[in-house]
């Protein structure tokens, strides 16, 4: 209604003055406000009166952009500064403030790149001690995100793509494709120390970890399009981005790295660093692993409690769980100047809060009425404290439509911000304008947007836990037709979301990690978070599932006992999923590094899950869970037994002890 109307209001840049001496009536403050107003008042500027804060220390100068650039303003307030060393000149405005933070964010995204690229290299030597098997899962992770990239160009053109959907797509393309590039390099690796020509063992990799790959990624796929129920256009467009770059590292993984790998041959181990230590991804005797496995394998009532219990402990906290969507003044660090000073300006003149837009439309002959009933809407809105003053109007040529701009009491994210949109929209609204006959009416701005968000994140929340609980729970049904791994697996995925859920709130509600993380605490966290974290970890968790229990099954369908297939499936993988698994640590604990708010704690939530999902999940509970249910982890009701499936090869024979 604003765009069709054209009752945007021109942008605004503001200078802000302060002194913690001097007062805004002396002679030098007067003549550096007397200064700045010169410099701004040119042509294609409208400079409001000064504005003075409470306590006498701090003026606003208001220079609405009528002809000018954002630029040119910014430059000549700067340029006052130097004549006035008594007092603090800053600068910032609707096109600095969102232009500086659009720049913080960039420059996030650009040191996360360049960093996410040595550090996973350094884990992925120290995996395969050689430099080229270290590069091929580092090629198909790059090469699968610069894919996802290109298709999101057409894509975007039919889906309005979120900004925040270039880091995501980076954080999540660089973990799968590192991720099953691992499934496949290892697996042909140890085929080969077993004694297997380079061909067959690629080509029995392929009917192995290839399939393996194919159900984690259309795991994570399923996960990831249950954001499209949401129906809202982040989540639109994060769905989109994390389905596109987890099929392009699927494609890439079937097509691609079976030829290069066949291309490479023997070739992929030169390279070789003999003095480095390295994790020994293609062996399936890991005293460590083995150590671990055969003590929760001993204890596994022991060990299910335990393990169990610390989950749930770690889970507790996220009962107080809270979700807010902040503006740009807290999700990016204050040493930004343009944000400092935004952040200086509203907490000096709480008039220039972040405003809940009221737009009206009414027959023209109703112009008068609107015009008066917009005025007492005014005055009960600051009546009531839940606006400032000044409000400002604007109206189009005809007189059909008009907006109020109401600067609204609280911080902008907080209780009471909330409390007067509701106030607004039900009850002063419909008092006032909403008595004209023929009026139609909106409330939007940040704050608007923020309680509808939420609104619709709640309504389509049981849609999506049911949608991707349920088709995962039918893929795995199908891939190990058994009736107990889907329902366990959807249980421990629950567990280690609920966990991470558990770690965020303890980072992010309290101020304890302030000084350690590097940001402020607003005692809430990012409102699409939550249900976001959920759909990527449920899909990533899934992964190393999958891949294990691939392992374990193929040893039972060899006529291994389920104690033992336990124990192969868990030590034969134990490498790649701990190398995977740093992998992911590494770039998400990148991520949690940056200076973007919401960044940081989609970093640190997803760190924290991979590292509670490899350690104490698949190394503690997953085990002791099915040395529990021995042969009952394979059953099937006769019902189901014609369902697909596909026997996978048997694994060579060995010593089960």
């Amino acid at each position: 209604m604003l765009d069709e109307n054209r009752l945007w209001p021109p942008p605004h840049e503001v200078a802000y003055l302060h002194s913690d001496t001097l007062r805004v009536g002396g002679r030098a403050f007067g003549a550096a406000i007397r200064d700045v107003v010169r410099r701004i008042g040119t042509d294609g500027v409208d400079v409001a009166a000064p504005r003075f804060s409470r306590d006498g220390h701090s003026a606003l100068v208001v220079a609405s952009l009528l002809d000018i650039s954002a630029e040119q303003v910014h430059d000549a307030i700067l340029s006052a500064a130097p004549a006035h060393p008594g007092v603090t000149i800053e600068e910032t405005g609707d096109i600095t403030a969102s232009d500086a933070s659009d720049q913080a964010k960039s420059d996030d995204l650009s040191r996360a790149g360049v960093l996410s690229v040595p550090v996973s290299l350094l884990v992925l030597l120290f995996a395969f001690g050689a430099i080229v098997a270290a590069f091929v899962p580092l090629l198909l992770a790059l090469t699968a995100v610069a894919a996802a990239f290109g298709l999101l160009g057409p894509i975007s053109q039919a889906i309005p793509i979120d900004d925040s959907v270039e880091t995501v797509l980076v954080l999540i393309g660089m973990a799968v494709g590192v991720d099953y590039a691992l499934f496949y390099v290892m697996r042909s690796r140890e085929e080969r120390r077993r004694g297997r020509p380079s061909h067959d063992a690629l080509e029995r990799t392929v009917r192995t970890s290839g399939r393996t790959v194919i159900v984690s990624g259309t795991t994570v796929i399923i996960a990831m399009a249950a954001m499209f129920l949401v129906r809202a256009k982040v989540f639109d467009s994060l769905a989109v981005a994390t389905i596109t770059v987890v099929a392009c590292a699927v494609a890439g993984s079937v097509t691609v790295l079976p030829g290069l790998l066949e291309l490479l041959g023997t070739r992929i181990d030169r390279g070789r660093i003999p003095f480095l230590p390295h994790l020994r991804t293609d062996q399936t005797d890991s005293r460590f692993w083995t150590t671990v496995v055969d003590r929760v394998l001993r204890r596994p009532v022991l060990s299910v409690a335990l393990s169990a219990g610390l989950l749930v402990a770690l889970a507790l906290p996220a009962l107080g769980l809270k979700v807010t969507s902040p503006d740009d003044t807290t999700l990016v660090p204050q040493n930004v100047p343009a944000l400092r000073a935004l952040a200086d300006v509203r907490r000096d003149f709480p008039g220039t809060a972040e405003p809940a837009r009221v737009v009206a439309t009414v027959p023209q002959q109703s112009w008068e009425a609107l015009h008066f009933e917009g005025l007492r809407l005014a005055r009960l809105a600051v009546a009531r404290w839940i606006a400032h003053a000044p409000v400002s109007a604007t109206s189009n040529d005809d007189g059909s439509a008009a907006a109020l701009a109401l600067p609204l009491a609280g911080a902008g994210n907080n209780k009471q911000s909330r409390h007067a949109i509701s106030v607004l929209r039900h009850e002063l609204i419909p008092q006032t304008i909403g008595r004209i006959p023929g009026v139609r009416t909106a409330v939007t701005g940040v704050v608007a947007e923020d309680v509808d968000f939420t609104h619709q994140l709640k309504h389509g929340l049981p849609y999506v836990l049911v949608f991707v609980l349920l088709l995962a729970f039918l893929l795995l049904l199908v891939t190990f037709r058994s009736l107990v791994v889907p329902v366990k697996a959807m249980i421990l995925n629950l567990l280690s979301v609920g966990a991470s859920y558990g770690v965020l709130v303890l980072v992010f509600q309290h101020h304890w990690a302030e000084p350690l993380l590097g940001f402020t605490s607003n005692g809430a966290i990012i409102s699409w978070l939550p249900l976001f974290l959920f759909v990527v970890l449920f899909g990533l968790s899934m992964d190393y599932h999958v891949f294990i229990l691939s392992r374990v099954r193929e040893a039972v369908d060899s006529g291994m006992r389920s104690d033992d297939a336990v124990r192969y499936g868990i030590t034969a993988t134990a490498g790649v999923v701990t190398s995977a698994a740093l992998v992911m640590f590494a770039v998400f604990s990148i991520f949690g590094s940056l200076s973007a708010l919401d960044i940081k704690q989609a970093g640190v939530g997803l760190a924290a899950a991979v590292l509670i999902d490899a350690t104490i999940v698949r190394a503690v509970l997953l085990p002791a869970s099915m040395k529990l249910l021995g042969d009952w982890n394979w059953y099937l009701p006769r019902v189901l037994q014609r369902l697909p499936g596909s026997k996978l090869e048997a694994p060579p024979a060995r010593d089960p002890a």
